[in-house]
């Protein structure tokens, strides 16, 4: 009898041990699962090309598109890898130095460059579609590009995107809200201030744009008049003449010089170029009212936080 009880007292006492031991092993093991669902946490993000499963606050970002990098510069998020064998926007300058990666040009991604870095994020936009495929081999690979033809919706979607990916949806929201605040006082002033002429000058040529271009905000979203609505929306704008600008006789003529852009010095001079004999006979000339945008955040970073606002502040001057 005292052995029987001595052999239940000892398997209580057993029992009572492992299941102190596997309450411990449960619990570890549901801390260890919480930790790692943490360091995984990824957002999906739909663009242009499809969905790609991003990790959220990526630690290494390369980034194509300058009006992203604009943007991410805004939110003080920092990146690994630039596109610097091309023009950098003047206002970004402190992305050209050795602290930052060159990933390669615009159009000519440096593969190999890429994956050295090895990065948690690749932004894209239209000239690197080509190069979606095998861009994202090396890391999740998001297009963030602009659709002119809808402008401010697309980059409202692209910044809320940069929201989700970074965390920073709210603050993301709020600077929007100071944009759309500013686009609403600039559209007041717009309704009375006649219509406006858009132009690139390239070297001794120059071409239009309308609504729905690739400048078509100043129209589409800023509510300026159109001098003429025939002109084909298009990336690269519609050739046209000065004798055409003469015809059309705007009351603005705003200009965007690509060769500053890009830092080539053409053999003609931008403002001997349009300030000719037959825009003279414009309104646009006649009430001194010929403006030469910025061509960096115009020509190369659009859509980007920075860039946007900017784009706001010279029209709106402009109608002063």
């Amino acid at each position: 009898m005292k052995k029987s009880l001595l052999f239940l007292i000892l398997a209580s006492f057993l029992l009572v041990l492992a299941a102190c031991g596997s309450s411990d092993d449960s619990g570890n093991a549901e801390e260890g699962n919480s930790e790692s669902e943490g360091e995984d946490q990824t957002v999906t993000i739909e663009h242009e090309l499809g969905e790609t499963e991003v990790p959220v606050n990526p630690e290494k970002v390369v980034v194509f598109d300058f009006g992203i990098l604009d943007t991410l510069d805004q939110l003080n998020i920092p990146v690994e890898g630039v596109a610097k064998s091309g023009t950098i926007p003047s206002y970004l300058e402190e992305y050209e130095s050795d602290e930052y990666e060159n990933i390669g040009g615009l159009k000519e991604p440096d593969f190999e460059k890429i994956a050295e870095i090895d990065p948690d994020l690749i932004i894209i936009s239209g000239r690197q579609a080509d190069s979606y495929e095998e861009l994202q081999k090396l890391g999740p690979t998001v297009h963030l590009g602009v659709d002119t033809t809808r402008y401010m919706d697309s980059f409202e979607e692209n910044m809320h995107k940069v929201g989700q990916i970074f965390d920073i949806d709210d603050q993301v929201s709020e600077e929007l809200q100071t944009i759309e605040d500013n686009i609403t006082a600039l559209q007041d002033k717009a309704e009375n201030a006649g219509d406006a002429l858009i132009i690139l000058a390239n070297d001794d040529k120059i071409s239009a744009y309308g609504p729905n271009s690739r400048f078509g905000i100043i129209h589409d979203v800023f509510d300026v008049s159109p001098a003429d609505e025939g002109i084909d929306a298009s990336t690269h704008g519609m050739n046209v003449s000065f004798e055409y600008v003469m015809e059309e006789n705007p009351d603005t003529l705003y200009v965007i010089d690509r060769g500053a852009a890009i830092g080539s010095e053409g053999e003609t001079n931008t403002t001997d170029l349009v300030e000719n004999d037959l825009t003279a006979n414009t309104e646009a000339s006649e009430n001194d009212r010929i403006f030469y945008l910025n061509p960096d955040v115009w020509y190369l970073s659009g859509g980007g936080l920075q860039s946007v606002q900017e784009m706001i502040n010279e029209i709106d001057e402009s109608l002063e």
